[in-house]
């Protein structure tokens, strides 16, 4: 891993990452690193654990321990676009993720289903339209 955040531009002074809420750090870092191909931080004391993509390319994923259950519907969710679609649901619900839909949903073109991790968190993973082919 690089030893610095990733920039996707924008404000050069400030660094994205994405923070999700779990119950159990080990079993949350565990799945989104195999879903991802993200690698966590050694486990410390505390309340957060860090996940980064291998090559330290990418978005930080920081995980959250919190003692409250998910209650609602998240207000913000992961997409994870994906050439396959059902291969991709499989892995994941083989990791531990939770299928929502039976059918993949399908909108202009996209297909997906929702799954949620082992927290109960939504997601989706998404097949983007084919483009067309030319004659």
């Amino acid at each position: 891993m690089t030893g610095g955040p990733a920039r996707f531009g924008g404000r050069t002074d400030v660094v994205l990452a994405v923070v999700l809420d779990c119950a159990d750090l080990a079993r949350a870092a565990e799945f989104w690193s195999g879903a991802l191909g993200y690698i966590a931080e050694p486990l410390s004391p505390g309340c957060y654990r860090r996940l980064l993509p291998a090559d330290g390319n990418g978005v930080e994923l920081l995980l959250q321990r919190v003692s409250e259950p998910k209650a609602h519907k998240n207000r913000m969710h992961l997409d994870l676009r994906v050439p396959d679609l059902e291969v991709e649901v499989a892995r994941l619900v083989s990791l531990g993720a939770r299928c929502s839909t039976e059918s993949p949903i399908e909108e202009d073109g996209w297909a997906w289903h929702v799954l949620a991790d082992p927290d109960g968190n939504e997601f989706c993973v998404l097949r983007p339209p084919v483009p067309p082919t030319e004659s």
